[in-house]
C-alpha cells in the first residue's frame, strides 16, 4: 500500500499537477481500493475539519498585516533602523541583513515573503559593496529561515493546530533558536567580510541613528504587540493577529498615510489568494493523515525506522532527518502535514516535550526549503534574482552548516527553546 501511495503521488507530481491533487489522489486511492467501506464523503468531511480551527484564522490576518506594513513605510523603517545601527562594523551589511529577516519575520512568518521583502533593497547592496552574488543570494534564502522562528510563524501555526500543540507556547519558544541562528550567521559574516576584503561602512552619525530610531519606532510596535501579548496572556495568537490588521492598517493610512482605502482591496486579494492556497492543502493534507492513519500506516512505517526502546536523541534525530529532508522536495506545508500525524505521537509517547518538537520541526522545514534540490525559497529567489539554478545554490553549503549545527544543539539542550516557554507559561 505504501509503494502505491507513493508510486501516485510522485507520477502526479512529475505530470506537473499541483500538490493537492497527488494528496487527494492517494487518499481517494487507498479509501477506495483497500477499504472500499469507508464512506468517500468522509473524506470530504476531513477536509471540511482540517481548515475548522480557529486557530487557523490567525494565518490569513498575519499575512494581511504583513503585506499592508511591507506595502507601506514601515518594512523600509526597520531597514534603515538596522542599517543605522550596525552598518558600521566589520560584515555591517550582511549583518544588517540577517538581522532584516529576523525584524521582517516578526512581519509576516513567512520565508518567501523575507526573500522577496528583504533580497529586493539588499542584495544590490551587497554586491556594490564586494561580496559575491553567491554569497549574498546564499545569505538573503538561508536568514530567511528565521521568519519562521520569530512569531508569527505560519509553520507554528499549522503544526500547532495539525499536532494540538498550543500555539501560543510554539510562538514564545521559537525566539531563542532564532536569536541563536541571528548570532551564528553574525559570525559568519564578519569572517566573510574579512575574506571578500571588504571594509566596513562609515558609521552614521548619532544624529541619524536617533532619527532613525524614532522613524522605527511605531513599527517595532508589531512584535511588541504579537509577542508581548501572548508572553502576559493578555491575548491568543488569533487574537493579536486581529490587532495586527487594525495596527498595520492604522499606521499604514493613518499614521503614515502611504497607503489609501483602495489600496486595502488590492492587499486583500492578493492575501486572499494566498491563503486560499494554504486552506487548500491543509484540507487535502487533513483527507491524507486521516486515511493514512486509518490505514495504520504511521505504526508500519515507524515500526521499521524506530524500535520500541529509541531514545530522546535517536527519536529526535529522525523527525529532524524526515522533516529536513521532506522539505528539500517538497512544500513546507505539505511536509507538516503528512509527517506530524505520523511523528507526534510517537513523541508524546516518549516523553518529549511537544513544543520542543514543534521548534525542532519548524527549523528543519525552515531549513529544507532553503536547500537543493527543490527547496521553494531557492525558486523564489531565481524568480526575484532572475539568476540561474547553480549561481543561487552555489554559496549555501555553510549556511547549510550552520544551520545543522543549530539543529544539533537545540536537541542537544532544550532549554535553548524551552527556557522562554517556561519563564512566560510556568511549565
Amino acid at each position: 500500500m505504501g509503494y502505491a501511495i507513493l508510486g501516485v503521488m510522485l507520477l502526479l507530481l512529475l505530470l506537473g499537477y499541483p500538490m493537492k491533487v497527488p494528496l487527494l489522489a492517494a487518499a481517494l486511492l487507498v479509501a477506495v481500493v483497500w477499504f472500499p467501506g469507508a464512506a468517500p464523503e468522509t473524506l470530504v468531511q476531513q477536509m471540511i475539519g482540517g481548515v475548522e480551527p480557529a486557530a487557523l484564522l490567525a494565518v490569513p490576518m498575519f499575512i494581511f498585516a504583513a503585506e499592508i506594513m511591507t506595502r507601506g513605510q514601515a518594512a523600509d523603517r526597520l531597514l534603515t533602523l538596522v542599517m543605522r545601527m550596525v552598518g558600521h562594523v566589520r560584515g555591517g551589511l550582511p549583518i544588517t541583513s540577517a538581522v532584516a529577516c529576523t525584524l521582517f519575520g516578526a512581519l509576516s512568518g513567512s520565508t518567501q515573503a523575507t526573500v522577496v521583502a528583504i533580497g529586493g533593497p539588499l542584495r544590490p547592496r551587497l554586491l556594490a559593496a564586494g561580496y559575491p552574488d553567491s554569497f549574498a543570494t546564499a545569505l538573503i534564502i538561508n536568514a530567511s529561515d528565521i521568519a519562521l522562528l520569530i512569531p508569527p510563524s505560519i509553520a507554528m501555526i499549522v503544526y500547532g493546530v495539525v499536532s494540538g500543540t498550543s500555539i501560543g507556547e510554539l510562538f514564545i519558544a521559537g525566539i531563542g533558536p532564532g536569536l541563536l541562528l541571528l548570532g551564528m550567521f553574525s559570525a559568519y559574516c564578519a569572517i566573510a567580510a574579512i575574506r571578500f576584503r571588504v571594509e566596513p561602512m562609515d558609521p552614521a552619525t548619532w544624529g541619524e541613528r536617533w532619527t532613525a530610531v524614532k522613524r522605527a519606532a511605531l513599527p517595532l510596535g508589531f512584535p511588541v504587540i504579537v509577542i508581548g501579548g501572548i508572553y502576559t496572556g493578555t491575548f491568543s495568537p488569533t487574537e493579536a493577529a486581529a490587532i495586527s490588521v487594525l495596527y498595520a492598517g492604522l499606521l499604514e493610512l493613518l499614521v503614515y498615510r502611504e497607503l489609501a482605502p483602495r489600496d486595502l482591496w488590492r492587499i486583500a486579494r492578493s492575501t486572499g489568494l494566498v491563503t486560499s492556497v494554504v486552506f487548500v492543502l491543509v484540507g487535502a493534507g487533513a483527507a491524507f493523515s486521516w486515511v493514512i492513519s486509518y490505514a495504520q500506516l504511521p505504526s508500519q512505517l515507524l515500526a521499521g525506522a524506530l524500535g520500541p526502546d529509541s531514545g530522546y536523541a535517536t527519536i529526535m534525530a529522525t523527525i529532524a532527518i524526515s522533516y529536513f529532508v521532506g522539505c528539500m522536495f517538497v512544500d513546507p506545508i505539505v511536509v507538516i502535514l503528512i509527517l506530524t500525524p505520523i511523528f507526534h505521537p510517537l513523541a508524546v509517547a516518549a516523553g518529549i516535550d511537544p513544543v520542543l518538537v514543534g521548534t525542532i520541526v519548524t527549523l528543519q522545514v525552515a531549513i529544507g526549503s532553503a536547500t537543493p534540490p527543490f527547496g521553494c525559497d531557492i525558486f523564489t529567489a531565481i524568480a526575484i534574482f532572475r539568476r540561474p539554478y547553480l549561481e543561487v545554490i552555489r554559496g549555501t553549503p555553510p549556511f547549510l552548516a550552520i544551520l545543522i549545527l543549530a539543529s544539533v544543539l537545540l536537541i542537544a539542550f532544550p532549554s535553548i527553546a524551552l527556557l522562554l516557554r517556561d519563564l512566560a507559561f510556568g511549565s
